[in-house]
């Protein structure tokens, strides 16, 4: 039995069930394979009042101190956010975990044998001094932002290198992340990409027309899901309408951009064609997929677009800007499009490409297959297993984990290291 204690905050929780969901979701189909025993701290920032007026960060303070999901105990200690003095967020998180720590080993046994940390920035800072207190070792996964935009500011690069330097081996979920952890001076040797997969049982075409029923939809319909801030570039979708004058939009998801978004649609004229669905429970967003005729994302930057493998697991195709991870995502060009240019109207002329393709929806729910969670799973449970095993400040080559990520093991295929 291996037993690694998962450090993020990126992680669901009861007042944000869609927040780091792709962190859980790898978790899960991990402990499913068995022979896994993991403890979840996942901390949230501290604010002390509930009322709405507050906006977000009332929802912190809904956050319950301890929860179970899934089964599994996840612990939210808090930890304390000041306007400019970020840089000291990896030490507040540090403590956060400690004093958590502390509380956990008066009721029972918290001893781990390793750290598996997500977002490098500032939960894998944290997580090294962490790891290195409790000497024991330490993975971290790079996802994003922690990786594309923070290492530009050069004192959160410096924290970065050093939590990669206290790390027995790096993950990334796309290969563009593994290039930029070489830019910051660390050896492919010792990163692996995970990408992350899609559940393919909950994301499927199923009944597409009863879908339509229920959302009320009789015509083309677009689809675009993310937070409503300016990187998922709603606004460039909602201006597109106004090429596409036959189109409608469905938009999934919050934030604080919602006015500004209903003041474009108004000032473009499509107002009446652009729908806000708000806020939709991860679990809940299969009818949205599967009644879109194209899902379309206009980031600016993404590691891995969960997202677009959901839709396509649906059977929508898809159109997307060309960042980051996306082109892992979307490899096949008749079954989505890659946007160059990030505007309206790029966007506008990939849609009605992808209209005249009329890709399969069948053809496209087969592509989604080959990104499934098993194999992922897998690979996550051979670097459990490795880190384990050659313990605090042991170096092993990740790419043990790519072979079981590679070839559809059997679960005795493992490396087992006499565990």
């Amino acid at each position: 039995m291996v037993r690694p204690l998962i450090f993020s905050t990126l992680y669901p929780n009861q007042a944000q069930p869609n927040h780091g969901i792709f962190v859980e979701n790898r978790l899960r189909h991990t402990l499913a394979l068995g022979g896994v025993e993991a403890t979840v701290l996942a901390p949230v920032p501290y604010f002390p009042f509930r009322s709405p007026v507050f906006g977000r960060y009332a929802t912190f303070a809904a956050v319950p101190p301890v929860e179970t999901r899934h089964g599994l105990a996840v612990h939210h200690p808090r930890y304390p956010i000041i306007p400019k003095l970020s840089r000291l967020t990896p030490v507040f998180l540090y403590q956060a975990a400690r004093r958590a720590l502390k509380r956990m080993a008066k009721s029972g046994d918290v001893k781990f044998d390793l750290i598996d940390a997500h977002y490098f920035y500032p939960d894998g800072v944290a997580a090294a001094k962490l790891a290195r207190e409790l000497e024991i070792p330490l993975l971290i996964t790079g996802r994003g932002t922690d990786l594309t935009l923070i290492p530009q500011s050069a004192p959160e690069r410096a924290q970065i290198q050093w939590a990669c330097k206290q790390a027995s081996a790096l993950i990334t979920v796309c290969e563009d992340l593994k290039d930029r952890l070489v830019e910051l001076g660390e050896a492919p040797s010792r990163i692996v990409t995970l990408r992350n997969g899609v559940d393919l049982e909950r994301f499927s075409p199923g009944d597409r027309g009863a879908a339509r029923a229920r959302l009320g939809l009789t015509g083309f319909t677009l689809l675009s899901v993310g937070s409503l801030i300016p990187r998922k570039g709603h606004e460039l979708i909602i201006a597109a309408l106004a090429d596409l004058p036959d189109a409608r939009l469905l938009i999934a998801g919050s934030g604080p951009m919602r006015s500004d978004l209903e003041k474009v649609a108004r000032e473009k004229g499509v107002a009446a064609r652009v729908h806000f669905l708000g806020e939709i429970a991860h679990d809940a967003l299969t009818d949205a997929y599967r009644a879109a005729d194209i899902f379309v994302l206009a980031s600016s930057r993404e590691g891995w677009a969960n997202v677009l493998l959901e839709a396509m697991a649906c059977g929508t195709p898809v159109v997307a800007t060309n960042v980051n991870g996306t082109p892992e995502v979307v490899r096949d060009p008749k079954l989505g499009v890659l946007v160059q240019e990030r505007s309206a109207a790029a966007l506008a002329q990939a849609v009605k490409r992808l209209q005249l393709l009329s890709p399969d929806r069948r053809a496209v729910r087969t592509y989604a297959e080959q990104f499934s969670w098993s194999d992922t799973a897998r690979a996550n449970k051979a670097l459990f297993l490795a880190a384990a095993h050659y313990g605090y400040s042991g170096r092993f080559d990740p790419e043990i984990a790519k072979a079981a990520y590679i070839v559809p093991a059997k679960e005795d295929q493992l490396p087992s290291f006499g565990h």
